[in-house]
């Protein structure tokens, strides 16, 4: 019986260390996820080559747009600030371009680079300059209607450099 007792004890604390090292072991991914965006469809891409975003569609959570109409893929991304604004920025990272891997996923309220790590709050998005956070596109680079947000074909000329190596 005293044996029996022994390898339950043994057991027990397995499963407890086991479960306590699951859950308590420090994140060692620099802030990273590997959760995917989410990416609307290419249909945002009018007729002209431009990047219609319905407000309507625009949340809390940042929404990705796709833009292949160059020779260089691009994403743009959306989403509604705590203050109600509509915030617009490339998906590339002002200083982390160039790596290929400076591109942001959202993780709760915050854009989390995929190069440096660096955690990004939404409101900040389209107001802070330099630094790492999202290239952000002001408001003389988009046309904001009632019901949408157009950001011209010219505007992704301008900017296909700073996608170049853009998840490579």
């Amino acid at each position: 019986m005293k044996k029996n007792n022994l390898i339950l004890g043994a057991v027990a604390l397995i499963v407890v260390a086991a479960a306590a090292f699951t859950f308590l072991k420090p994140n060692t991914d620099k802030g990273k996820t590997n959760d995917q965006p989410k990416t609307a469809p290419v249909s945002a891409i009018n007729e002209n080559g431009d990047i219609v975003i319905p407000i309507a569609d625009i949340t809390e959570d940042a929404t990705f747009y796709s833009y292949d109409k160059l020779d260089t893929y691009m994403e743009v991304l959306a989403v509604k600030a705590s203050d109600g604004t509509i915030r617009t920025a490339f998906n590339t990272c002002q200083v982390c371009y160039s790596s290929g891997k400076g591109y942001y996923v959202q993780d709760g309220n915050v854009l989390v680079c995929q190069n440096c790590g660096n955690r990004f709050n939404m409101d900040e998005i389209e107001v802070a300059k330099g630094g790492c956070n999202p290239v952000p596109i002001f408001d003389e680079w988009k046309e904001v209607t009632n019901s949408s947000i157009i950001i011209t074909k010219d505007v992704f000329v301008e900017a296909e450099g700073i996608f170049a190596n853009w998840k490579n």
